[in-house]
């Protein structure tokens, strides 16, 4: 599994610097700026990383009665979120660590929340939220949220401004329990419950901080290999929680060696089996949209679990990606190729009000 991470992490910064201090800082500020090269949070001669970060100031100025029907206030309690990184127009990454009430699992989670989510004509509207799993181990970290140079969030800020996004909340939680194994993104009897943590406690701890959506058509996954297995077989067993999915480098069915001797349940948890039900069902329509690189392996098996269930109420679509590779960095060049904007169309949109600028 190959795969890009980039992350930062930083001290606090100072209160107070002497004088001198000051004016050396000042000075080789004005030499960087002066040379092009950025703001001075860009540059590092400054930092707020580590610090503590709030979300949705705004929203405190909602009424009840000004609730608009299949929006979710925040539930409560609150998480408490440190910044990680900083993005160019501003927004920022922070994470948490949520113990999450259904599974017990104990995980960190990283959230981006686009700079629309904190304008005052949005305050009294839900965001789609887009639950992001990375490939690799998924533990301890989630390079979607660590790694802002694989491009992720600046693809939202992008497709937004060309109208070809909708503002989503990134929400990217680990995984995996440790190193040692990968669960599927499953409950795997007798391990942790990452099926549990992925599918109820995610979900849960999003509702609790942000203005969110109450139907299915505003809750999306992405994922790449790995986590686009876990991400691919959500939206397939849930279909009533969750609609569409942008699955990158992904395997079919699951292979943890920890399934040995629970048939039943890895089952259970079989894409192709999800699909033949929900298909047998008549519903609800799931979305599907499957990246693959010309130079990665799997397009033969995107193509046919597409010809075999790609039907009734799977949709599915295939976005090839040329040139691309296993990584980040391609999986995003392939959302701003088209699945980002494919996603976006069938998800729900917020709404701003009218009377607010």
């Amino acid at each position: 599994m190959q795969y890009d991470q980039q992350g930062g992490d930083g001290g606090r910064r100072p209160a107070h610097r002497p004088r001198k201090r000051r004016i050396l800082i000042g000075a080789g500020l004005a030499l960087v700026l002066a040379a092009g090269g950025g703001t001075a949070y860009e540059t590092g001669l400054f930092t707020d990383l580590g610090d503590p970060v709030s979300f949705g100031k705004i929203q405190e100025s909602a009424t009840t009665e000004e609730i608009r029907p299949g929006v979710l206030m925040p539930t409560g309690p609150k998480s408490e979120f440190v910044r990680t990184s900083r993005l160019p127009d501003g927004t920022q990454i922070a994470m948490t660590t949520l113990t999450g009430k259904k599974s017990g699992f104990t995980g960190d989670v990283w959230v981006w929340v686009p700079k629309e989510y904190d304008e005052p004509r949005y305050a009294k509207s839900g965001f789609p939220v887009m639950i992001a799993l990375p490939g690799g181990r998924g533990y301890p970290k989630n390079y979607w949220g660590t790694g802002p140079g694989l491009g992720l969030q600046q693809a939202v800020i992008d497709g937004v401004k060309k109208g070809t996004s909708l503002p989503f909340i990134l929400v990217m939680p680990v995984i995996n329990a440790d190193t040692k194994h990968h669960y599927d993104g499953s409950d795997i009897p007798g391990q942790p419950k990452m099926g549990t943590w992925m599918a109820d406690d995610v979900p849960d701890f999003a509702k609790a901080n942000f203005r969110t959506f109450t139907s299915r058509d505003g809750w999306a996954f992405m994922g790449s290999s790995s986590g686009g297995f876990g991400a691919f077989k959500d939206v397939l067993k849930y279909p009533e929680r969750f609609k569409a999915v942008i699955a990158s480098g992904v395997d079919f069915v699951p292979d943890s060696p920890l399934w040995k001797g629970h048939q039943a349940e890895m089952d259970a948890n079989n894409p192709e089996k999800l699909a033949a039900k929900l298909i047998e069902e008549g519903g609800p329509d799931v979305y599907i949209s499957f990246q693959i690189g010309t130079k990665e392996s799997g397009r033969d098996l995107a193509e046919k679990f597409m010809k075999e269930y790609g039907r009734g109420p799977v949709h599915t679509r295939l976005q090839v990606i040329q040139d691309g590779e296993h990584n980040g960095k391609s999986y995003v060049r392939g959302m701003r190729e088209g699945s980002l904007e494919w996603i976006s169309k069938v998800m729900q949109a917020p709404v701003p009000d009218p009377g607010v600028r």
